[in-house]
């Protein structure tokens, strides 16, 4: 009987390695929390960010006017400056410029989240899946990884939506397409980021504690590892956002994003080039909303980063 006392004893203190991991987790996220409110210009860009959510899910009922409705009183006097009416000025159709920026940043930011979501899904179970087997299948998963990496991101990206668009007859296709393309092209950055934490966290206590108890390869990945790499999962992704609200804001003004009459800020400017000089506004106040939400965005992954990631405390 004495020859079983040391397994047991190491059977019963697997749990508690277990435990330990997951009091290690929670810690760290209130110290996390409390270096990020130290971040006064990360709250900035939150409240920022705040106002833009609020404005674009809630725009159908804070908007002045219809984004596609043409003043009947302005329709023959286009590019109207800001006045009473209509607070920003018209377009060249005689559309009330707030209510089209109000729409227009719901578009930008659900193409932002969804396409983010996208990427970040696919990036970390490949990452995860290259970092925890190790070998043979990391090396074709990151080799798969260095081709994403090597293509120039904005050529293919104009030259996939052009097919889309050419050979599409809904409209309504451009939405899915950006999401998909870019979502689909961006990933590889994730998934490198996923394998690094991943090749560290396999070989810590509580992943031998993992297998020890007979946990499947799955649940150890998705229940123990990811959960602890999700850090720098969540900063990534913040970054990110920013950088699809860019991407889409080119594709739009170049003419292959979102098609109008559908208000997006990329579009938007893209309308406004030709009538800069006469009427400066309809290009500025579209750009001022990229520009102010890029920078929060910004700066609300700068703070996360700071709180979260421990090299850079």
């Amino acid at each position: 009987m004495q020859g079983y006392g040391p397994p047991v004893q190491r059977r019963m203190n697997l749990p508690a390695i277990e435990l330990a991991a997951e009091h290690e987790f929670t810690e760290s996220k209130h110290t996390a929390w409390r270096r990020f409110r130290r971040h006064k210009i990360a709250i900035v860009g939150v409240f920022v960010l705040f106002v833009m959510i609020f404005v674009a899910v809630f725009a159908n009922l804070i908007a002045p006017f219809n984004p596609d409705f043409q003043d009947p009183a302005w329709t023959g006097y286009p590019l109207a400056p800001g006045m009473a009416h209509h607070l920003l000025g018209t377009d060249e159709l005689g559309r009330d410029l707030l209510s089209r920026l109000m729409y227009g940043a719901r578009i930008s930011l659900t193409v932002a989240c969804f396409t983010v979501i996208m990427e970040v899904l696919i990036g970390a179970i490949i990452g995860a899946i290259a970092g925890y087997y190790g070998g043979v299948v990391d090396f074709w998963l990151m080799r798969l990884t260095d081709v994403f990496l090597s293509i120039p991101l904005l050529p293919l990206l104009l030259v996939l939506t052009a097919i889309v668009e050419a050979t599409s007859t809904k409209a309504s296709l451009s939405f899915l397409t950006i999401v998909v393309i870019i979502g689909g092209l961006s990933w590889p950055t994730v998934a490198r980021l996923v394998r690094a934490q991943f090749l560290t966290l396999r070989e810590r206590e509580f992943t031998e504690a993992a297998r020890a108890l007979g946990n499947r390869d799955g649940r150890i990945i998705f229940r123990h590892l990811l959960p602890n790499a999700v850090a720098p999962i969540i900063v990534q992704a913040t970054l990110d956002i920013a950088n699809v609200i860019t991407t889409e804001s080119t594709l739009s003004f170049l003419g292959y994003g979102i098609q109008p009459p559908t208000a997006s800020w990329g579009n938007m400017l893209a309308n406004a080039e030709s009538n800069m000089t006469i009427a400066p506004w309809v290009a500025i106040f579209p750009g001022l909303c990229i520009l102010v939400t890029v920078l929060a965005i910004n700066y609300l992954g700068d703070g996360l980063r700071d709180a979260i990631d421990p090299n850079m405390r």
